[in-house]
Parts: C-alpha cells; sequence; structure tokens
C-alpha cells in the first residue's frame, strides 16, 4: 500500500545531509489484521497460506476470493515476480484457480517500486474475501513531531497514491491534532466521518471505526495505523481492506506478544545481528564504516565524511552503555561487510567511558586481525587513559586530534 509516513525509516539524505535513522517494528498486513480483528476493527475475513502447510484454505469458502502476497513493501498489485508473473495481488471467484496462482507467488520474489531490485521472496500470502466496494477513503492515525503528540489524517480519496493527492489536491486532506487526554471525542470522529463522506448510518459505523483505530492506537503503543483503504462496501458496511502497523521500539517491555511476531527474513542480518548486542545499525553504500556514540554524531561523522570526499559505509551507533563485547561485535560486523575499506571510530565520551572504547577497539584488532585504516578520535570521559591504551597496544591505529581531522585522514587512508 502507499504510505503517506514511512515508518520504517532507512538513513535518509536530502541535499548529501544525514537525517537521524529510526527503526520501528513492522508487521505484514495479515498480521496488521489479526490485530485490527482482535481489537474490535471491522476487516474482511481472511486465511492464510504459507510454504509449509494450507489448511486453512480448505476451510475458507466465500464468493469472491483476493490473493494478497505478503511482504513488506508496497506496490503489491502492480509488481511483478521473478519467474515473470504478474501482480502480487490477484481477485477470483474460482476456487479452483487459487492453488494455481499460490503456487505461481510463493517461494518467488516480487518485485516493486518499493522492493530491492532483485524484489523480496513471498513466504506467506493471505487469502481473504473479496468486497464489493462502492467507495474508498483513507484514514491514519499517527505520531507528529511537529504537533508533539500523535494526529489524525483523512482523505476521501483512498485506496490510490496518498503522496499525490497531498500534492495535487490538498484540499482533499485533513490533518487534526488528538488531544492525549480527550483521544478522538464523538464530535471529532463524527467530524471526520463527514470529511470522508459517508451518509445516513454509515456516518455513525465510520466514526465508530475511526474511535475504536484510535483505542487500538494506544493500546498497542503504535506510532501509525494507516488504513488505505477504508472503504464502503455495496452491503452497507465501513471496513478497513488495506492496513499498516508501526510500534514503538520502546514500547517492546510492554508488546512483548506484539514484538514476538516480528519476521526478520526480509531485514538486513547485518542490522539482526546488531540488534542483538544493542547496536544500531543501518548499511549505506559507500567504503568507510563508522563506529560512533550517538545518533547526533553519527550524523555529523557522515555529513563530514562527504564533505572531505568520502563515502560512509553504515551508521553504527553503540549508544551510551557500550561494553567491550559490544565494540568488538560492531568491528566485526563492520569488517565483514566486504565494501568496507577503512574504519573511523568517533566517540564523545559522556555517558561512555572512553577506555571501555578503546579496550574494546585493541580487543577486536587483535582478534580480527584488522587488515584495513583504522583512524580512532576519542574525547571525552577517561581519554587520556583511552588515549594511553591505544598508544601502548602497538597497534597501527591512526589517531585524529578532533572530527575534520578524523575525517580527512579516513578519506586519505583510502587514497594511499
Amino acid at each position: 500500500m502507499s504510505s503517506l509516513f514511512n515508518s520504517f525509516h532507512k538513513l535518509q539524505k536530502v541535499s548529501g545531509i544525514a537525517k537521524v535513522p529510526v527503526r520501528y517494528l513492522n508487521l505484514l498486513e495479515y498480521q496488521s489484521k489479526h490485530l485490527l480483528r482482535k481489537n474490535g476493527v471491522a476487516v474482511q475475513d481472511f486465511c492464510m497460506v504459507d510454504m509449509t502447510s494450507d489448511k486453512e484454505l480448505e476451510k475458507f469458502n466465500v464468493k469472491e476470493y483476493v490473493i494478497k502476497a505478503q511482504i513488506l513493501a508496497g506496490g503489491r498489485g502492480k509488481g511483478h515476480f521473478s519467474n515473470g508473473y504478474k501482480g502480487g495481488v490477484k481477485i477470483t471467484e474460482k476456487r479452483e484457480e487459487i492453488k494455481d496462482i499460490v503456487n505461481k507467488m510463493l517461494g518467488h520474489r516480487l518485485i516493486t517500486k518499493q522492493t530491492p531490485k532483485d524484489g523480496i521472496e513471498v513466504k506467506k500470502i493471505m487469502i481473504a474475501e473479496s468486497v464489493n466496494i462502492m467507495r474508498e477513503t483513507y484514514v491514519c492515525i499517527l505520531m507528529d513531531r511537529q504537533k508533539n503528540g500523535p494526529v489524525i489524517i483523512a482523505s476521501p480519496a483512498g485506496g490510490m497514491d496518498i503522496e499525490g493527492v497531498a500534492e495535487k489536491t490538498p484540499h482533499l486532506i485533513k490533518t487534526i491534532p488528538i488531544d492525549i487526554h480527550q483521544g478522538i471525542t464523538d464530535n471529532m470522529a463524527n467530524e471526520l466521518a463527514e470529511f470522508l463522506e459517508f451518509k445516513g448510518g454509515l456516518k455513525s459505523k465510520a466514526a465508530h471505526e475511526i474511535k475504536q483505530l484510535w483505542q487500538l492506537f494506544c493500546k498497542v503503543d503504535a506510532t501509525q495505523i494507516e488504513i488505505n483503504p477504508l472503504v464502503e462496501t455495496d452491503d452497507g458496511k465501513v471496513i478497513s481492506v488495506d492496513a499498516k502497523l508501526n510500534f514503538d521500539d520502546n514500547a517492546q517491555f510492554r508488546q512483548k506478544d506484539i514484538f514476538a511476531m516480528e519476521d526478520d527474513s526480509e531485514s538486513d542480518p547485518r542490522e539482526v545481528e546488531a540488534s542483538k548486542y544493542n547496536l544500531n545499525y543501518i548499511g549505506m553504500t559507500g567504503n568507510i564504516g563508522c563506529l560512533v556514540n550517538g545518533a547526533g554524531l553519527a550524523m555529523a561523522t557522515m555529513d563530514i565524511i562527504k564533505l572531505y570526499g568520502g563515502d560512509p559505509a553504515n551508521f553504527l551507533d553503540v549508544g551510551g552503555s557500550v561494553k567491550e563485547d559490544q565494540v568488538k561485535k560492531a568491528f566485526e560486523i563492520l569488517t565483514n561487510d566486504k565494501k568496507v575499506q577503512a574504519i573511523l571510530v568517533n566517540v564523545f565520551g559522556g555517558i561512555v567511558n572512553c577506555a571501555t572504547i578503546a579496550n574494546g577497539i585493541v580487543g577486536a584488532c587483535k582478534s580480527i586481525k584488522l587488515n584495513m585504516p583504522l583512524v580512532v578520535r576519542l574525547e571525552g570521559t577517561n581519554v587520556d587513559e583511552a588515549k594511553r591504551i591505544i598508544k601502548d597496544s602497538g597497534l597501527p591505529i591512526i589517531s585524529a586530534d578532533h572530527l575534520d581531522d578524523a575525517a580527512q585522514k579516513a578519506v586519505k587512508a583510502l587514497k594511499k
């Protein structure tokens, strides 16, 4: 589906300046629909087929079937598979056609405008009851930093590229901040239902669904619930046909069941491995590996590398409570990336002890036998002891006095 706000942000760039990467849990569509249905939001009936079983399908009988490949990317309907099959969303009334369609999707890579070039392997397929849609609308609740809290975004022009709607017909987009104490009131829900052009008894049904979405948003610590489309059917129902939910990682301790649903098979293996050690890693396209503490310092480091003609290979934030074993793991992740030809460590020791970083660097270099240039800039807590540890190690580590110096030395080291 098209998302007005993409909540699983990789490192975005605007005019070469890096923005903060934010990682949120993402669920597949069928998982989101399970949550919606469980929490009183109206969705059409559905079942699942995967690589191991199609037993749910045996008991699933409806008049018309919608067959949807499950991957974490939009544009599935207009996508194509690695085997040449067209479209990751199919509709059929003939039950006997389902298995043939499933076989052409399952185990093959689906390529859309939002996937990597070689696509994503389809391991699960959702088969849902088709509904006769009279109208499609758009509803999204999300956390908005500019509004310092949640907002609800609505449009009567749902089921399409909502970014295009916002750009070409902004009058068809309504955004309302939500008071976290009052929530979505009856008046607000009715106002939104009217803006979405629901008439008569459908207006109250739409208002009810909007309030249910707000209750779910709060209950599961969501950062976004996007329904595109929220539809009016020919038999007088208001149903969430397509859903995308994102969640705040900080709420994992409260939402253990939801986070246990995460499927990391589509994730970068380096990110998955880093997360096991409480490291924040995001791969990029350059050749200078970056190890830093803090998102702000990471952004500055990558920007200055770019300024001096280099290209960062990653964003790797070890955080403020890093231990020596985490530093070692960070080096393993960096050196296992074949694109990395030099490493720049930039640490400002406020919470973190520079000596801890230094011991981790020395231990990592000795254990993995580092064979590429390593530039280290340390400043802050216990920095003198950290510099002594690095000097006494006898390792060919290039020391830097400040960030500009470190970036220049890292870029220069690649040219030797």
